[in-house]
């Protein structure tokens, strides 16, 4: 019976054995064959360095701390969106309890750099990827546009943060015990021309409260990102008595593990929109990167494919192709075909309009017929009859005996029978433009 028993168990584990090695080189930072193995099962491409340089430009020189939260918040571009949304709605009063990862938490307490990664998602998402699949690399390329700036000096100790070189590593830290100061600078400028004597490459606006949510840092040259749990020297210490420590909403065990989005890979960028940025390396563009011109957000489906039109947005199908002037929304074909000015909507057809009735005005055969709603206005230049909100847009009848009659393409219309024809007064006139109020296009 025991024999039997670890026979079973023994089974258990060469099942299971590989599915955990394989969840725990799934985390950044992870060897180059499970990084490559990652590369290749979900269809990305790496960046090359100078991409890396290019996209990383505006954020590298960021304090430590705010750079350990906006790499992680960015493979979450979704929750950026609604983040941004809902700060702008609401300011930052609630934010500690929206259901976000602790990532865009952190970054929502800064609205200026969530504003920005919100307004160039595709941005957003690129680095998101770059984070999640080639996290060494995205370290190495941070590490080395510092020390663009700082050989250059650009990168220097200020009221505002303080430069510390240590191991061939440069880090940046809050200077302030209770503000941390975003930079403000030019990727073409800081990392590229020398400093000059009375222009200041790196500027600062307000500073920003450090809160609880400044939760992790970064080890550079080991484990990368990690929770600090407000534990540690630096500015660690000279912060902890501003920050009220006991909120576990940021101070919890459960985030000593960083937790990232993986289906960012899956998220479609658009690499015109961050083909500008090129700022260190000016020839350097993303055109190589290969695409399927699908973006997802907010759990839906958006299809760019520039060759056949197709929009895809919450499940329904936008198609703006111009061979044919279709235009699909909720299941419903919109017709814009330029041949027979025919526009289809909510299900109606708006086929050309079948032979009225004898006895009824006869249209001629070139109509623009417009469905909406259920009503159906007709805007034909040829009759000039507009009907809408219930009306049928069919030709007009032809009037009870007494009324005005139109002539089919008659420059002036004739008087209409049982009128007084002996002479043209004005009441006559009068009558007639009244009766025209119904038929504007009399």
């Amino acid at each position: 019976m025991i024999k039997k028993a670890l026979a079973v168990a023994l089974s258990i584990c060469l099942v299971y054995a590989p599915m955990l090695g394989y969840a725990a080189i799934s985390a950044p930072g992870g060897s180059a064959s499970s990084l490559a193995q990652d590369q290749d099962e979900g269809g990305f491409q790496p960046y090359t360095p100078e991409q890396l340089d290019n996209l990383l430009a505006p954020i590298a020189l960021y304090p430590d701390p705010l750079l350990a939260q906006v790499l992680p918040a960015a493979t979450f571009p979704d929750q950026i969106d609604q983040a941004a949304q809902y700060v702008t709605a609401n300011g930052q009063n609630g934010v500690d309890d929206q259901p976000w990862d602790v990532s865009v938490k952190a970054v929502a307490h800064y609205p200026a750099v969530l504003n920005m990664m919100d307004q160039k998602l595709d941005w957003t998402t690129a680095v998101g990827q770059a984070y999640v699949y080639q996290s060494t690399d995205l370290t190495e390329a941070i590490q080395r546009l510092r020390h663009m700036a700082y050989s250059r000096r650009n990168l220097i100790t200020s009221p505002q943060q303080e430069v510390i070189v240590e191991g061939g590593y440069i880090q940046i830290i809050p200077a302030q015990p209770r503000y941390i100061y975003v930079p403000v600078y030019n990727p073409a400028v800081v990392y590229v021309r020398p400093a000059a004597f009375g222009i200041v490459a790196i500027s600062f606006g307000a500073g920003l409260f450090i809160g609880a949510w400044l939760n992790r840092d970064w080890d550079w040259g080991g484990r990368g990102i990690y929770y600090t749990g407000w534990q540690g020297g630096g500015w660690i210490a000279r912060s902890r008595s501003f920050v009220q420590v006991n909120n576990n909403v940021y101070v919890n065990n459960s985030y000593r593990s960083v937790t990232i989005n993986r289906t960012v890979i899956n998220r479609t960028v658009n690499y015109n929109n961050i083909n500008t940025y090129n700022s260190v390396h000016n020839n350097v563009n993303y055109n190589n990167r290969v695409t399927n011109n699908t973006f997802n957000r907010n759990g839906n489906t958006y299809n760019r494919n520039t060759n056949n039109n197709t929009f895809n947005r919450n499940g329904n199908t936008y198609n703006r192709d111009t061979n044919n002037n279709t235009f699909n929304r909720n299941g419903n074909a919109y017709n814009r075909n330029r041949n027979n000015n025919t526009f289809n909507r909510n299900g109606s057809p708006a086929s050309l309009r079948p032979n009225p009735p004898a006895g009824q005005y006869q249209p001629q055969q070139r109509q623009n017929t417009f469905n909406r709603n259920g009503n159906t206005p007709n805007r034909n230049t040829d009759n000039n009859t507009f009907n809408r909100n219930g009306s049928p847009a069919s030709p007009r009848p032809n009037p009870p005996a007494g009324q005005y009659q139109p002539q089919q393409r008659q420059a002036q219309p004739q008087r209409g029978r049982g009128q007084n024809n002996s002479r043209p007064g004005a009441k006559g006139g009068e009558k007639n433009k009244q009766q025209d109020k119904h038929h504007p296009g009399a």
